[in-house]
């Protein structure tokens, strides 16, 4: 796989090509399936059936099969998510097989995607000031979406259908590039390339990018220690809270919204809240019904909208009725708790908290860069993201998996682990060699 820049630019392309679909009926057919088409024949014929998806996802095989049995679950919504969820965790399975479970190497193919869509995020936001449409607008192009208003008259979402979804797919190159300016580092990127990052993170103006900002702060601070940098990481975080909150109105509406629904001070007004902070609080409110009912295994994937009509608090009379993440509850864990009871809830969480890489037991830097720049996706996909295979999602999770797996080895082999280290890194400069002549040719 290496050797072939077709295969890597591919593969890139289902992780930050969520948004270009071709067709909206039966389904929605993503330009992503196309190149998982191409590639499952070739993966399946030569690496076979690896045991760990099939192991996973047996329970949750047999608990939908069983739901759709008694009623809880309808079969075109539980074979849609079922299907969708086994292929996409299969596929980025052989992908790192692929690799040869080079974790390194796929995440600087993550990091230089990352790049580009922040750089075609500048170019939107500069058409927009000079009023050249197609360069800001990209619906005309697959795109599912539009432009989002806001910010500076319009947020960047680059490429992808709204703000919140690169805020999302950025998060661990945005951990990366903090690190990097912080630490006076290069890790994975020059010092321009990460304000690059940073600077486009930041023009989407997304509650979500908000969030991650936050997450990252806290992991650093967590890794490096809260008494040596909290003395100045703490006042620029809330220093940047207080201005989020008063001067994005979007931020504001939705932080009040939200505390106003979780209060538990007597019964939510629509009309009185944001509606994001709404349906976040509507889907919670779903989630844990459903789950009172369903608690071992929930009423299997995809059957979240059939608990949304029993339980939502639309249903009451004079409500509007509003459906918005409908079908993904607003937030992975509460779909979790919805469609997979504890089985799917405590395999998540069971599986963050045992393969995250913490700095003081990290065999290098980059082991634990790589794990914790990936954890800021899943715990913002975990908050405020509910669809499960979007934006390559089991792409990072199988990282983030054999990244801890990979770091376990060079401890328990130091000596082949800087072998491999030293080797690698000859090749590098191998590589960058052959690349400057054809750069400056091109130049």
């Amino acid at each position: 796989m290496n050797e072939n820049k077709y295969s890597r630019f591919l593969i890139g392309l289902t992780i930050f090509l969520s948004s270009y679909i071709l067709f909206k009926r039966p389904f929605e057919g993503y330009i992503t399936y196309i190149v998982m088409v191409i590639f499952f024949p070739v993966f399946i014929s030569k690496y076979g059936l690896p045991k760990i998806p099939l192991l996973i996802f047996a329970p949750l095989l047999v608990s939908g099969w069983i739901n759709i049995q008694i009623g809880e679950n309808e079969p075109g919504l539980f074979f849609k998510i079922f299907i969708g969820l086994f292929s996409s965790v299969l596929f980025y399975r052989y992908v790192l097989e692929a690799f040869k479970f080079d974790v390194n190497d796929l995440f600087k193919l993550y990091i230089r995607g990352a790049l580009i869509v922040s750089i075609i995020g500048f170019f939107q936001i500069a058409s927009f000031f000079v009023g050249f449409t197609p360069g800001y607008d990209y619906g005309w192009f697959l795109n599912k979406w539009g432009v989002s208003p806001g910010g500076f008259g319009i947020r960047m979402n680059s490429i992808f259908s709204e703000p919140a979804y690169f805020a999302g797919v950025v998060g661990p190159a945005f951990f990366v590039a903090i690190y990097n300016v912080l630490m006076k580092k290069q890790a994975y990127m020059t010092k321009m390339q990460s304000y690059i990052i940073i600077g486009a993170y930041l023009l989407t103006f997304s509650s979500l990018g908000i969030i991650s900002i936050f997450v990252a702060a806290l992991l650093l601070l967590m890794n490096y220690g809260f008494v040596r940098y909290a003395i100045f990481v703490g006042p620029i975080l809330y220093l940047g809270y207080i201005y989020a909150y008063s001067e994005l109105d979007e931020f504001r509406d939705r932080v009040d919204g939200t505390v106003t629904a979780f209060s538990g001070q007597g019964p939510v007004d629509l009309n009185e809240i944001h509606g994001s902070s709404f349906v976040l609080y509507n889907n919670y409110v779903i989630a844990l019904e459903n789950f009172k009912k369903n608690p071992f295994f929930g009423t299997g994937l995809g059957s979240h909208p059939l608990a949304f009509e029993k339980y939502s608090l639309t249903n009451a009379p004079g409500m509007i009725d509003l459906n918005f993440n409908k079908a993904d509850a607003n937030s992975m864990l509460l779909r979790l708790l919805s469609e997979t009871g504890l089985y799917g809830v405590l395999f998540m969480l069971g599986f963050v908290f045992y393969n995250v890489v913490p700095r003081n037991k990290s065999a290098n830097e980059t082991n634990w860069l790589i794990s914790n720049g990936i954890l800021v996706v899943i715990i913002v996909y975990l908050m405020r993201q509910g669809h499960y295979f979007i934006n390559g999602f089991p792409f990072f999770l199988w990282v983030y998996y054999y990244v801890r797996k990979y770091n376990d080895w060079m401890i328990e082999n130091p000596e082949d682990a800087l072998l491999q280290e030293e080797e690698e890194e000859e090749f590098n400069q191998i590589e960058e060699e052959e690349t400057k002549p054809t750069l400056a040719q091109g130049s």
